[in-house]
């Protein structure tokens, strides 16, 4: 009985293996390649091709995928350094890098896939880049002038990936740890700087308040000399022109005596004279009308 029971299960076995294998067959002969991700197919293990996000069909057994990621990564390192005073420093530094979508394929078959590009290639080139550009920089320099030492490190990045399949940007040096006693020279000193151009603005504005006050005085002055020079030009002129009609007025009396006679008869009232001066021996006459009784 336990035989036929053994068997029967053999055999049921049997019968179900190719189902089974089918099934697998049908579930292994597809792959989703997600957005943001390029897939290599590799047959027995040798990366033959990429293919783009979508619904994608393979050999089962024979074929797998490996997934790629050409979004933007970013990779960040803490490493110590030297100013260029030798002042021992730390500096927190991360660095933006993106695959070429296009180049997927062949930065897997040389490198093997994304983290051992990091391992192998990328990290110790970004290490090397910010070590060698940070002790170009004094202290105080370097926690000012950031964005300096900033492009430094960018444009010796870019010269030792400039032959990768990939594109590295957006360097940030996100932290700066130097010798607390620094520190507070540094802030002492800025304070000192910071009060010393307070007190430069404060003369500066005073200077412009007097020169303002100058100005201001000389436009006055200017005015009032206007305001003269006008006045003293119009009697100038009323002058002159008096001058020139009074001139005028004694050529014509001259050149023509009707003109005293006729300003004479313009000014007379319209009586007669009282009395008469004669001259010689004529005497005084009474003009004056006789008064009847």
């Amino acid at each position: 009985m336990d035989n036929f029971k053994g068997q029967l299960n053999t055999s049921l076995v049997l019968k179900l293996l190719p189902l089974a294998a089918i099934v697998l067959a049908v579930i292994s002969s597809y792959y989703i390649v997600i957005e943001g991700h390029v897939g290599v197919v590799k047959r027995f293990g040798e990366a033959k091709t990429q293919q783009s996000p979508g619904l994608h069909f393979k050999m089962p057994f024979i074929e797998s995928v490996e997934m790629i990621e050409v979004r933007t990564r970013k990779n960040a390192e803490k490493m110590a350094s030297s100013t260029k005073e030798q002042m021992p420093v730390t500096v927190e530094v991360s660095v933006n890098w993106t695959v070429n979508k296009e180049a997927a394929l062949d930065l897997y078959k040389k490198y093997g896939g994304l983290n051992q590009f990091e391992q192998r290639i990328l990290d110790p080139r970004f290490r090397s880049a910010t070590k060698d550009t940070i002790p170009q920089f004094e202290a105080e320099q370097l926690i000012q002038d950031r964005a300096s030492a900033i492009h430094g490190i960018e444009r010796r990045l870019s010269e030792e990936m400039a032959g990768f399949p990939v594109v590295v940007d957006n360097i940030q040096i996100e932290n700066i740890v130097l010798p607390q006693k620094y520190i507070n020279s540094i802030e002492i000193k800025q304070t000192e700087k910071n009060l010393a151009a307070a007190e430069e603005h404060k003369l500066e504005r005073q200077r412009l308040e007097a020169l303002r006050e100058v100005n201001t005085a000389d436009a006055k002055a200017k005015g009032i000399l206007k305001i003269a020079e006008a006045e003293a030009q119009s009697i100038l002129l009323k002058g002159k022109a008096e001058a020139e009609a009074i001139e005028a007025k004694a050529k014509a009396l001259k050149d023509n005596p009707l003109i005293v006679k006729l300003t004479e008869a313009q000014g007379w009232d319209g009586k007669l004279p009282q009395t008469i001066l004669g001259d010689g021996a004529m005497p005084i006459m009474d003009m004056r009308p006789s008064k009847t009784p």
